[in-house]
């Protein structure tokens, strides 16, 4: 216990005393105010020290207060730019690269969320002959198609529900808490939207795709909802694409 101790005088002794004048200016003014006589100059000269050791004090409190602040100001301007960060790498987790819109893992978490509180309508599209787009005008070329897609999209979808890239020209759109009849309104809106639009050079034509929906109540699984719209998505393209079709449950299919 006692090398201890003196251990740990011995680390506070090694330690500057940044005020070591000022405190033996201190000490010196009360050794002179202990005495009960002593003449005008001494306590003037002992006044007059303490003046200027207190005014250094209260420069290097300014200083120190100055620097403070400046340490205070850049660490909230580093905290603001970790926060913005954290924000923007956070954006892109979720988002996809091309088109701004959910990518295949939020648009999958959000969907498995709705499934389970409230139940949920899924409208699956595919842009028809994508891959002649493609092979055709290259790889630029479509993605100004399938960014031109998205914006036909966000028009018709608004705040009704949330978009997703699932693929290369594969699409979702969840509509939490929806019905059938909702979803095949919207899609059929979203089909004629896209039908409806020329998309410019070098494709400049018209463009169509299918869509497929399914509407689950709650408690379904994501596979299930998604397998439903993806057969439905399909049986579209089989009676000729440019259509929506809603998805057949077990009994109908």
């Amino acid at each position: 216990m006692t090398a201890s101790v003196t251990s740990a005088g011995a680390q506070d002794d090694a330690v500057p005393d940044l005020f070591r004048s000022e405190t033996d200016a201190l000490e010196h003014a009360r050794s002179i105010l202990a005495l009960t006589e002593a003449d005008a100059p001494v306590y003037q000269q002992a006044l007059g020290d303490l003046t200027v050791h207190f005014e250094r004090l209260m420069r290097e409190t300014r200083r120190l207060i100055r620097r403070s602040d400046r340490a205070e100001r850049e660490m909230n301007t580093l905290n603001a730019q970790l926060q913005t960060l954290a924000r923007q790498l956070e954006y892109r987790a979720t988002h996809d690269a091309l088109t701004d819109v959910l990518n295949r893992g939020a648009i999958i978490d959000l969907t498995v969320q709705a499934l389970q509180k409230t139940g949920a309508v899924m409208v699956v599209l595919d842009i028809d002959h994508f891959k002649q787009i493609n092979d055709e005008f290259g790889h630029p070329a479509g993605d100004a198609v399938i960014q031109g897609i998205v914006g036909c999209l966000r028009r018709a979808v608004g705040n009704a529900g949330f978009i997703g890239r699932v693929g290369g020209e594969e699409f979702t759109v969840l509509i939490p808490a929806g019905t059938l009849e909702e979803g095949l309104s919207l899609a059929e809106t979203l089909r004629d939207s896209i039908a409806s639009h020329v998309f410019g050079q070098p494709v400049n034509r018209r463009i169509t795709a299918s869509f497929g929906v399914s509407a689950s109540p709650m408690g379904t699984g994501f596979d299930s909802a998604y397998g439903l719209a993806d057969a439905a998505l399909y049986q579209a393209k089989r009676a000729g694409r440019n259509r929506v079709e809603a998805a057949r449950t077990g009994a109908e299919a």
